[in-house]
């Protein structure tokens, strides 16, 4: 396990705390056992920050992302071995409204744990923060390459684009015999960055033929010019890293224009947003997630059926990646037994073989989540398991 200089300070602080509180006669100060289940058991409080993209013409994630945390705190109250106490904050999918959501819930609301931020983007500037403050942080929508990476204080459990894309690209390749590709990404964001550089990898080592790379800006609205060019190269998938706005407009004007090869996409289009703003244009749409709705298991369907009757709607991976990541830190909580930040820490790393409604997830020893996606495809309207 990486080592890090904060984690020496912050040990020799409460050393140094215990000494001075044992010379003056008092005891020194324990974390807060206070909790507002009725007072039914001694369940240690626990103040979480959550940061979500929760306005904007992303709020689709981060709404999906807030009802599984809500959902997941009020089961997990009830159950009285920890008490959860969650304080959100709107990032508005910006990197500077994310990280100041992240100094105030480190500092004026002194959180022990902060869930999100929704976006890689905001992730690279929020982790580095709560990492030098020794606040551990989980992400569960952010899946560019390297966030874990960025300090012993940071995990995730939303799958990486390194492990998602390879097994949606290799299905795709083997169900219609694909040769030659065409990519396309968002060239100003780093999730759709890191998605198009795991799909040019993933290309070359299958010993696919690109045909032309094209970018595009979070926002457009027109994708004619590149579609055109992706067109007039032939190709027999096209490989596309985007959110799910952007997507489901490329999607909707690549149909229009005649375009009926398959697409792969990153992680930005695990939401039914697609099929919402694209409808039949979405059909044909493959990807990997570690979520499936359909899936005969009665931990999965449980969730479905609670989360319906709710919010009205059926969950999508980034509800349910926020409710077993809730779930993860519970435990966690309750084996560090404290609020203390670097206890908490501690136990989240050692997190093996958690069984949720994912499957059964551990984390490595950099933090990123292990375990197996699922490949789907949309289908008739909705997402199925792709044969």
């Amino acid at each position: 396990m990486r080592k890090s200089i904060k984690r020496f300070l912050s040990v020799f602080a409460v050393l140094a705390l215990i000494l001075v509180s044992a010379c003056s006669g008092k005891e020194a100060s324990k974390p807060s056992t206070e909790s507002n289940d009725g007072g039914k058991s001694g369940a240690v409080t626990v103040k979480v920050g959550v940061i979500s993209w929760l306005t904007g013409a992303g709020a689709g994630y981060g709404e999906a992302i807030t009802n599984g945390l809500k959902l997941a705190n009020k089961e997990i109250n009830a159950e009285g071995k920890v008490n959860i106490e969650l304080l959100t904050e709107d990032s508005a999918g910006k990197q500077e409204q994310a990280l100041s959501a992240a100094q105030k819930l480190m500092n004026s609301e002194n959180v022990s744990v902060i869930i999100g931020p929704t976006l890689s983007t905001e992730m690279k500037v929020v982790g580095p923060e709560a990492d030098l403050n020794g606040v551990p942080i989980i992400g569960t929508s952010t899946t560019a390459d390297g966030i874990p990476q960025i300090g012993d204080y940071v995990f995730r459990n939303s799958i990486p684009e390194t492990l998602a894309i390879p097994a949606s690209v290799q299905k795709a390749v083997e169900a219609f015999g694909v040769k030659k590709v065409a990519i396309l990404y968002g060239n100003d964001d780093v999730f759709t960055k890191s998605g198009y550089d795991t799909m040019k990898k993933v290309a070359e080592d299958m010993g696919l033929e690109v045909l032309t790379t094209e970018t595009f800006q979070k926002g457009q609205a027109d994708y004619n010019a590149q579609l055109t060019k992706i067109k007039g190269t032939n190709p027999d998938l096209i490989l596309c890293s985007a959110l799910y706005n952007e997507g489901a407009v490329i999607m909707n004007q690549a149909r229009k224009m005649g375009i009926t090869v398959p697409f792969v996409g990153g992680n930005g289009f695990n939401s039914p947003e697609v099929i919402k703003i694209a409808g039949d244009s979405a059909n044909g749409l493959i990807v990997a997630t570690p979520w499936f709705g359909g899936k005969q298991d009665e931990k999965v369907q449980g969730f479905v059926e609670k989360y319906k009757a709710e919010y009205g709607k059926e969950p999508d991976q980034f509800a349910a990646q926020a409710y077993d990541a809730l779930y993860i830190l519970a435990a966690a909580i309750e084996r560090a037994g404290s609020d203390d930040r670097n206890a908490i820490r501690d136990a989240l790393a050692e997190t093996k073989g958690f069984e949720g409604i994912l499957g059964e997830m551990s984390f490595d020893e950099e933090g990123d989540i292990v375990m197996e996606p699922t490949v789907l495809t949309i289908k008739d309207g909705s997402f199925q398991i792709f044969e």
